[in-house]
Parts: C-alpha cells; sequence; structure tokens
C-alpha cells in the first residue's frame, strides 16, 4: 500500500494576522502623527498672531478709536458735521494724555487671549482646507511635513478662487469659535479712559462677565453677523492674495539657485503676507466699521442704538456719509501690512524651527 506522504498546508492564519498589526499599527502611526502636526501647526499661528498684534497695537488703537468715535476728542461748534476728523497724531496725543504710554496697548492683554486661540485656528485650517482642496482639485496628496507637494507637483499652486475660498472658511471657522473674546477687546480698546483715566472695562473676563450680567448672554454675539460676512472675504482676500502671489512668483523663477532675495520662504511669506494683508483690509474696512459699531451699542457711555446690521449701516449712512465707514482706513492700512507680513513670516519660521519636534 502507498502511504500518503503529502505535508499539511502552512497555515496562514498567523501571517494574516501580523500583516493586519501591522496596517494598524502603520494607520495609528499616521493618525498620531497628522494630530501631532495639526497641533504643531495651531500653536505656530497662535503665537505669530501674538507677535504680530503686540508689535502693532499701537496702531490698532489709535484706529480703534478712530473708527468708533470714542475718543473723547472736544470739536469746536463751528466744526460741521461731515468735517469732523480726527488725525492720527491727535489721537496719539490724546491716548497719552489720558492713559499714559501704555495706552497704547490697552486691550492688547484681551487681544493676545483672542488671537492666540484665532489664529492657531485660522492657520492650521486654512493648511487643512487647502489640503482638502488640492486632493480634490488635483487628485494627489499633501506633503503635510512642509506643506508642499512631491516634486513632480511642484508647479501645481491651487488657483485663486480655491485659496481664497480656503481662507475664506477658515476664517469663519476662527470667527464663530472665538467671537465673544473679540466682542471683548472691541469694547476694551475702543473706548478712550473717562476722567481721571478711570477705564469703562477691567480686562477680557470682567467685560465678559459685565457684558453678559448688564445686557444678557446674547449680547456677548453682538455685531457677530457682520463679522462672519467679513471673515469669509477678509481672510479669503489675505490667503487668496498671498496664493495668488506664490503662483505668479514661483520660486524658481526668483532666483532661487543664485539665492535670491524671494528664494527664502520667510522673506517670500513676509512680502506676500503683507500685500495680502493691505488688499483685504482695504476692501473689507466699511464692513469692519458697522462691526465695530455694534460691538459697542449698550456698552458703558455709548448711547447710539441699532436694529441689526442694516440698520446701522442705514443710520451711519444718513448722519456721516460715506466718509464715516472709512474713518481710521488710513492707520488700518499702514497697520495691516506689518501686522500679516509678521504673521506670515513668523508662522513659517516657526514651523520651520519646531520641524521634527513632533
Amino acid at each position: 500500500p502507498q502511504i500518503d506522504m503529502k505535508q499539511p498546508e502552512p497555515s496562514t492564519d498567523r501571517g494574516s494576522s501580523s500583516l493586519q498589526r501591522q496596517e494598524e499599527t502603520t494607520v495609528s502611526s499616521q493618525t498620531t502623527h497628522g494630530a501631532a502636526d495639526m497641533t504643531r501647526r495651531m500653536v505656530c499661528g497662535g503665537l505669530a498672531g501674538m507677535i504680530a498684534k503686540t508689535a502693532t497695537n499701537p496702531l490698532d488703537r489709535i484706529r480703534m478709536l478712530s473708527q468708533t468715535g470714542e475718543h473723547g476728542i472736544k470739536l469746536s461748534s463751528s466744526t460741521t458735521t461731515t468735517t469732523k476728523r480726527i488725525t492720527p497724531l491727535q489721537l496719539y496725543k490724546s491716548i497719552l494724555q489720558n492713559e499714559g504710554i501704555l495706552g497704547l496697548w490697552a486691550g492688547n492683554g484681551a487681544n493676545l487671549l483672542r488671537v492666540f486661540p484665532a489664529k492657531s485656528i485660522v492657520f492650521s485650517s486654512n493648511d487643512f482646507y487647502r489640503g482638502v482642496a488640492h486632493t480634490l482639485y488635483f487628485g494627489n496628496d499633501v506633503d503635510n511635513n512642509n506643506n508642499t507637494y512631491t516634486t513632480q507637483q511642484q508647479k501645481q499652486q491651487l488657483p485663486w478662487m480655491l485659496s481664497f475660498l480656503s481662507g475664506g472658511l477658515a476664517g469663519m471657522t476662527a470667527s464663530a469659535a472665538t467671537y465673544p473674546l473679540d466682542l471683548a477687546r472691541g469694547r476694551i480698546t475702543g473706548k478712550l479712559a473717562g476722567p481721571g483715566g478711570k477705564k469703562h472695562y477691567k480686562g477680557i473676563v470682567n467685560t465678559v462677565l459685565i457684558t453678559a450680567r448688564e445686557e444678557g448672554v446674547r449680547a456677548l454675539y453682538k455685531g457677530v453677523t457682520p463679522t462672519l460676512l467679513g471673515a469669509m472675504p477678509y481672510e479669503g482676500i489675505k490667503f487668496g492674495t498671498v496664493g495668488m502671489l506664490e503662483r505668479a512668483f514661483p520660486k524658481s523663477s526668483t532666483g532661487e539657485e543664485q539665492g535670491g532675495v524671494l528664494s527664502n520662504n520667510i522673506v517670500r511669506k513676509l512680502v506676500f503676507g503683507g500685500a495680502g494683508g493691505v488688499s483685504a483690509g482695504l476692501l473689507t474696512y466699511p464692513n469692519d466699521t458697522i462691526r465695530r459699531l455694534l460691538q459697542l451699542q449698550g456698552s458703558k457711555g455709548t448711547t447710539e442704538h441699532f436694529d441689526g446690521y442694516f440698520d446701522c449701516l442705514r443710520k451711519t449712512y444718513a448722519e456721516y456719509g460715506i466718509e464715516r465707514f472709512y474713518r481710521g482706513a488710513f492707520i488700518n492700512i499702514v497697520r495691516m501690512a506689518p501686522n500679516t507680513a509678521i504673521q506670515f513670516g513668523s508662522y513659517e519660521l516657526l514651523k520651520q524651527m519646531s520641524e521634527g519636534y513632533f
């Protein structure tokens, strides 16, 4: 009789189980790295915003007082409504007389508490939205390590409209998440101290508590409509302009091999960011004025009242004309160039410095 010497087939269960564990480990590692990288970008964005705001807060304070009209400067009775213009120099002197040199940084603490979460969300979510847009538009992935693409994809920059949309969505996301802090900051910096240097509000927590107690919790969202409406075009134009300039002036055409000035990515972000900030600030300024007027209504020392966005628009235009919506626009342009340049430049620098630590 012939003996069957057939060997039993080796079991594949152990091999498949090992392969499955390796795949699960890889997915888990990628998820952990993605979360860590998003955290890194959020921290870098928040710190970049704080650096920029602190450096330009004096200009922002002057701009806010010009915009709201709560500067306490007495005009002569012969001055007509249409010529009631206060110069930045007059506001600067008024701040020093009433609050001292530190008055130029009034509200900076509230600014920083607001800016860190706001800018961390703006920059990190913009990177996220850009990645999604790039994947949908080109059908490939983003290299999350340095926010650029693979060698074959270097020239596949997003069209301006997609950069605009990504930035706009990022701005709306950040504004919705941090609006009560923005309102508190607006009330602190939008009013000059009263006689004897007495301030209407003392710090961001005090402002939020007083507003909620005296006007109700809903008051913390006064002006949220123009804020959200303005966030889309403001951040959209800002990031869209940066994206458009990066597309128009790729690194390869700015002397990268020869060490040209614009070959340095940080310098590029400084220049392009400044241009984006000026463009966005100029085009969306009237909406920002309405937002500030709505935020201040009902606050201490303010008697004006508006029934919503369009009522504020109508009443302000009827009493002061179109000029009222552009008060402080010049100082805002002067402020926006360094502010946005420092934001984008600092963000790029901090991303490079923190590379590999997460």
